[in-house]
């Protein structure tokens, strides 16, 4: 589970309705959330993003409502991975419920500029900043995550679970 690409820096306090505004909240696609992402933070962010960037937040990333939105619309963006010094809780778990790689770093996420080049290992828990050279260390992605991840999220992983 290795993802390498551009790091998008973001502050603290980021809430659900900077990640995805309430007025995008007509549908559940992923496609459609992501174009919108981050338009409550500052409209057009979405054109600068590629394909497996990465996020780097600091502290609380993801508070505010309990909408799983926030997450699918990261996704959706191609954000595959989150590296923060935390997250708010319900957050947390609704990311990797939608299938987000969510890796807290605590104050190492200051290492980590925008627009550097990542290397994320979530199994391993390593953050190599291929723009520095610099690795930092965090809680590698437990192995029953893991297949919640790998199933694309928890919905998935229990109707495999359920021979559905």
């Amino acid at each position: 589970m290795t993802i390498t690409g551009t790091a998008h820096r973001v502050g603290a306090h980021i809430d659900t309705d900077a990640i995805i505004p309430a007025r995008f909240l007509v549908t559940t696609d992923a496609a459609e959330l992501g174009a919108n992402c981050m338009e409550g933070l500052e409209a057009g962010w979405i054109k600068r993003v590629k394909k497996n960037d990465i996020m780097v937040a600091d502290e609380n990333f993801g508070c505010g409502s309990s909408r799983e939105h926030a997450p699918i619309s990261l996704l959706g963006a191609g954000i595959p991975v989150v590296v923060a010094k935390s997250f708010a809780r319900i957050f947390y778990r609704n990311g990797f419920n939608m299938g987000l790689i969510l890796l807290e770093v605590g104050d190492d996420f200051k290492k980590l500029g925008d627009g550097d080049q990542l290397e994320v290992d979530a199994e391993k828990g390593t953050i190599k900043n291929i723009t520095t050279g610099e690795t930092i260390t965090c809680a590698p992605v437990p192995p029953f995550m893991k297949e919640i991840l790998d199933a694309g999220g928890l919905v998935d992983y229990v109707k495999k679970r359920m021979g559905n």
